[in-house]
């Protein structure tokens, strides 16, 4: 990131952290120009904050009106162009003769938090990575429209939400269990999951056997990462960014990523969260060091640590 930032001599707006393969990118655009910064462990990530926020647009266009949007904002768009990003995405089910193959999986962030989902079989896991699911496995495979009812059995049957918040999941990924546990639990729900076939799993959509797969070492949760010479503490991060203004800077050295939050290791010792969902839309900068001054808030619903630090 630090190279993208300084080669374009600021004025590159961040997409967000992109799961390709089980490697983390930041996505960048500027005007129509479009590139990607491979992120890596233990490296160092620093920026400023230049100017307003303004609107990412939809689908690849530029919002019309330019509009500024809220730093708290984790959509980064303004209220047209949210409305006709969502109108062409699956989830709107608008797409009811999609001819690609989907699948339904099972996501698992940490003891009782899952949920059911699908996602476009040639996406592979990237779905499951954007999310930061730490394990999952695969449940079925089929049309949208099988895999979209499957999904609705599924989340009634077993009781699980169809979304999770990104806050609740930061505080699960600070004290998850081992390996064993969490694969045994994806198990058990797959197992419960498998019962209902012939009982309102459509018959077009084909199940696919358990493979619990676990996705800690690859958003780098389970090590030390060098240079820093000290894995994550154990408790997890306890701050988190809660927005980005007008000079303010984040800049630390990375120890791992998970969806599109990246855990920065900052002067004192201390990991603070960054979600790139509130990056997008500012004008950045280049910057070096170990130095976050914007506003902070507790993970796991402690008080706001207001002001800049």
């Amino acid at each position: 990131m630090m190279r993208e930032v300084r080669e374009s001599g600021g004025g590159w707006w961040c997409a967000g952290v992109r799961w390709p393969g089980e490697v983390p990118e930041l996505g960048w655009s500027r005007g129509g120009r479009r590139r990607v910064s491979v992120l890596a462990y233990g490296a160092g990530l620093g920026f400023r904050a230049v100017g307003e926020r303004h609107c990412v647009g939809a689908r690849g266009n530029v919002c019309p009106l330019g509009a500024v949007v809220p730093g708290r904002s984790t959509g980064g768009r303004c209220a047209e162009c949210a409305r006709l990003d969502r109108a062409h995405s699956v989830a709107a089910d608008t797409m009811a003769d999609d001819p690609r193959t989907y699948r339904v999986y099972l996501a698992w962030f940490g003891p009782g938090l899952v949920k059911v989902g699908i996602t476009g079989e040639e996406r592979g896991a990237a779905r499951l990575r954007e999310q930061g699911a730490v394990a999952f496995s695969w449940l079925g495979r089929g049309p949208l429209m099988a895999a979209r009812r499957t999904e609705e059995v599924l989340r009634a049957a077993l009781g699980v939400p169809d979304r999770i918040p990104y806050a609740r999941k930061r505080v699960e990924r600070g004290r998850l269990p081992d390996t064993d546990e969490r694969a045994a639990e994806v198990a058990g729900l797959y197992a419960r999951a498998a019962a209902l076939e012939g009982r309102g799993w459509p018959e077009s959509l084909e199940r696919l056997p358990l493979e619990v797969v676990d996705q800690v070492g690859i958003f780098g949760l389970d090590r030390a990462v060098e240079p820093v010479s000290e894995p994550l503490p154990a408790s997890g991060p306890v701050r988190a960014v809660r927005e980005l203004v007008d000079g303010g800077v984040v800049a630390g050295r990375l120890v791992a990523a998970a969806g599109p939050d990246l855990h920065l290791a900052v002067a004192g010792g201390g990991v603070v969260v960054l979600d790139t969902r509130l990056i997008t839309g500012w004008d950045l900068t280049a910057e070096s060091g170990s130095d976050v001054r914007v506003p902070l808030i507790d993970i796991g619903g402690g008080g706001v640590q207001g002001g800049l630090f």
